[in-house]
């Protein structure tokens, strides 16, 4: 591999994240039904209450028993006990068992006083009044002890975890009917342009049809984010500005596609929110994505990613930055993408002085990468392609095969 220079009128992409993190304040914690919290964040470590399970309980259908009592069974000479009872899932009796006795149980049955296993019924003849058993089992044989899933007082879940359906389960599980969390981020994505059509209308010579807020709405949903596309604004600041206030109400993040290229005429969004003095423009020695914007308005102090026009320039900037601060208004590690090492399957280049994330293809099963060709900012139809982005060092301008590189992986 070879070096390259840096730029000097740029910051560093970790240079803008951090300051993109300080940034950022958490959201506020809510109370919400089990029902509302999927996908949400909690805000404090979940203990248990109560042990898990609460009571000894069977583990199989079959008979409790007192190990004791089976201990000589077998094929050739089943040991019959009388079956003095029977206990259901959820049967809430006072049962027990005298030695040379049993009851037949269900899975998730209390277990009766007085026996410590669980003879399958596999294992016997299925007899209502008396059964023959035909194995011995020992002590503690399908039985699920008080406890032996976590203790009273355990710590089940900790503050930052995401609550997916194992997670959900786990906090039932534990009795609670509610959850502490941070909320799923409200996100409200505009792209702006004159040039901007509707997908699906017709196109005129000069026109594209609009894709970047159907995109980032997208990757912000796949971050867990309940987010919105707003219609699309022309160039002028004023509309921006209405249109930008028309979503605050119902914004926890804004983000922005389009208008903030360094130092062109029709750069709306920069010429918009610089009047607010709260956003900051900036190039990042990132490539694509150099051209970034970060602040905040309104009232609430509502963040504001503007993000670059041309579409991978803003799928990238969503994966490396806005993508991290959501992480931050949630306090979790839970939105980070995986990063691993791979193996160059053939060689590629990149600018000097500037992070580049190339597309590519990984595979995991031989831990190789492939670098894809076309790799524009305009290029969308490589990005549908990749599943990972090749992360090459600033100081890094070309690689070959067979050369090891971080890889990004895309959810």
């Amino acid at each position: 591999m070879t070096a390259g220079h840096g730029t000097a009128d740029m910051v560093s992409a970790d240079q803008h994240l951090a300051d993109v993190m300080a940034s950022v304040r958490p959201l506020a914690p809510t109370e919400l039904a089990l029902a509302e919290a999927e996908g949400c964040v909690l805000a404090s470590d979940l203990t248990a209450r109560y042990p898990l399970p609460a009571f000894d309980n069977s583990a199989m259908d079959g008979y409790a028993v007192r190990a004791v009592d089976v201990a000589t069974a077998s094929q050739r000479a089943p040991v019959t006990l009388p079956v003095t009872g029977e206990v259901a899932a959820g049967d809430t009796g006072a049962y027990g068992i005298a030695p040379g006795m049993c009851v037949r149980i269900m899975t998730g049955a209390q277990l009766p006083a007085g026996a410590d296993a669980v003879v399958p019924v596999e294992w016997t003849d299925d007899g209502d009044t008396k059964v023959a058993i035909r194995q011995a089992a020992e002590a503690g044989h399908a039985v699920r002890l008080v406890g032996d899933d976590a203790r009273e007082g355990d710590v089940l879940l900790t503050a930052g975890t995401l609550l997916g359906p194992a997670q959900l389960a786990l906090v039932a599980a534990a009795g609670r009917g509610t959850a502490l969390v941070r909320p799923r981020p409200r996100v409200v994505v505009i792209s702006t342009g004159n040039e901007l059509a509707e997908p699906g209308a017709p196109l005129v010579p000069g026109k594209i049809w609009e894709s970047n807020s159907f995109m980032i709405a997208a990757a912000a949903r796949q971050a867990g984010c309940l987010a919105y596309r707003a219609p699309i604004v022309a160039d002028d600041p004023h509309l921006l500005l209405d249109a930008i206030e028309d979503q605050l109400l119902r914004a926890d993040v804004l983000i922005t596609s389009g208008g903030v290229s360094m130092g062109g005429e029709n750069d709306v969004v920069k010429d918009a929110l610089q009047r607010l003095g709260t956003v900051n423009f900036r190039k990042v020695a990132i490539q694509p994505g150099m051209p970034q914007g970060f602040g905040s308005i309104g009232p609430d102090e509502t963040p504001i990613f503007t993000l670059p026009g041309n579409p991978v320039s803003a799928y990238v900037s969503f994966q490396v930055f806005v993508r991290a601060a959501l992480g931050a208004l949630l306090l979790t590690d839970a939105l980070k993408l995986p990063v691993t090492r791979a193996v160059l399957s053939g060689p590629l280049r990149a600018p000097a002085g500037r992070r580049a994330y190339l597309r590519g293809v990984l595979n995991p099963a031989d831990g190789t990468v492939a670098p894809l060709g076309g790799q524009g900012s305009h290029q969308l139809a490589t990005l549908g392609k990749a599943n990972c982005l090749i992360v090459v060092p600033e100081w890094v301008i070309k690689m070959e095969a067979g050369d090891e590189a971080d890889v990004m992986s895309l959810p």
